[in-house]
């Protein structure tokens, strides 16, 4: 939510800033009027308070003007809420500000590559996507998923199943015993608030599964349920950052073009994914972020993974993000870098939503946390760049020298019989 304390104080710095992103989308004009009609108000409800304070330490005050103004207090009150109502509707259609380091652009094409780690693999044969070549050794079934429940669904079966649970096991186990994460397991439903505290709604809410006759909604990620951990609660300084690291299951309605993304594990309705979430001071909020990232990126690293990292774009920036870099890994079925991690800094913008606030010390007025979040990573899209990775000619995949432990010695994953 953006700070209307700032829109009063520098509006046109606000406007600016949202233009960065699309000056015809984002026009907060119609934010001083409805504003100047709250301070108007106010101001008046403020000054009948003060004359029936006055009254009522006054025993010659007239009744009858006593009873007038407290009609209009109670007719300014009611109009209060309601502008103010008006006004809080209003800004929760805004996304957040972009941070002045983020490059201005329109779409991906726009974003800016950071770093690279590793060369794209290159094989001295033709390579399979991963969908047959999970077809192929009788781990990956669509089809059945099809059967069952739909397009978009996949059933792992042997190797492959391992394989995700090896790699949730490692990715957390890095996250705690290396970088410092407390790791948690969140709840896979979360309530309407809870989703609005993220930035998920109002705008994403026809793109996530509703559980008919609830106030529910199956988490698009865990960073919904993780973040309101600490929904409307004061923290105090001396705790932060705190940082958390959680496997959640992530369900996903969006609706996309068909194609290859169908068939594999790259766009799945349900898929699995481990997330890190940080509750930071605001000082100290981006160099976190180049640290959650620096985390993700480990997990890559020690996979043998080739991937690039990039600062998105005005344009490409998601919804509640002030800055994000993508994690991109390279996948030889599509010839280019896929998305594999989004570590964003969202500054005050979620806690605002979700009144998460922290106090520096005794007497300090609260103030809001910032939050940061990233992919540490996703479970199968990992599994599938590992898939076409390290792919050999006879159609086996060699399993990564840092996961051949969470596989029980297991070296190379062969036809299932």
């Amino acid at each position: 939510m953006l700070d209307i304390k700032r829109l009063r104080n520098d509006f046109d710095a606000v406007q600016a800033a949202l233009a960065r992103r699309d000056a015809k989308k984002y026009d907060l004009a119609p934010f001083l009027e409805m504003d100047s009609k709250f301070r108007a108000l106010k101001a008046e409800s403020d000054d009948i308070k003060a004359q029936r304070n006055a009254g009522s330490k006054d025993k010659n005050a007239d009744r009858d003007k006593m009873r007038e103004l407290a009609a209009k207090n109670k007719e300014l009150d009611a109009a209060l809420v309601s502008i103010e109502a008006e006004l809080n509707e209003f800004l929760t259609h805004f996304p957040n500000t972009p941070h002045e380091s983020v490059p201005c652009g329109v779409d991906a094409d726009d974003n800016v590559e950071v770093r690279k780690f590793l060369e794209p693999t290159v094989f001295d044969f033709e390579p399979k996507p991963h969908w047959d070549l999970g077809k192929d050794l009788g781990i990956l079934d669509n089809e059945t998923a099809g059967s069952t429940t739909g397009s978009r669904f996949m059933f792992l079966i042997g190797a492959a199943a391992k394989l995700e649970r090896a790699l949730a096991s490692f990715m957390l186990d890095v996250h705690t015993e290396k970088h410092g994460y407390t790791e948690v397991y969140p709840p896979y439903i979360a309530h309407e608030r809870s989703m609005f505290g993220v930035g998920q709604f109002p705008k994403f809410k026809e793109d996530v599964f509703k559980l008919e006759g609830w106030d529910y909604y199956l988490i698009p990620t865990s960073e919904v349920t993780v973040t309101n951990m600490h929904r409307e609660q004061i923290l105090d300084a001396d705790e932060l950052p705190i940082k958390y690291t959680a496997f959640s299951g992530c369900f996903r309605a969006e609706a996309g073009a068909a194609g290859r993304d169908n068939r594999g594990l790259i766009r799945q309705h349900q898929f699995n994914k481990v997330e890190l979430v940080k509750f930071v001071h605001p000082n100290e909020s981006y160099a976190e972020l180049e640290k959650l990232t620096a985390n993700a990126e480990e997990i890559l690293k020690l996979l043998g993974l080739p991937y690039r990292v990039m600062k998105l774009c005005t344009g490409d920036m998601g919804f509640s993000s002030a800055t994000t870099y993508d994690l991109e890994v390279w996948m030889p079925s599509y010839e280019r870098y896929v998305e594999i991690s989004s570590c964003t800094n969202f500054e005050d913008f979620q806690a605002r939503r979700a009144a998460i606030r922290f106090k520096d010390g005794q007497g300090s007025k609260p103030a809001y946390v910032h939050t940061l979040n990233g992919s540490g990573l996703a479970i199968g899209r990992t599994m599938a760049a590992i898939m076409e990775n390290f792919q050999n000619a006879d159609g086996t995949i060699s399993v990564p020298k840092a996961l051949v432990p969470y596989m029980n010695g297991v070296e190379k994953i062969v036809p299932r019989k």
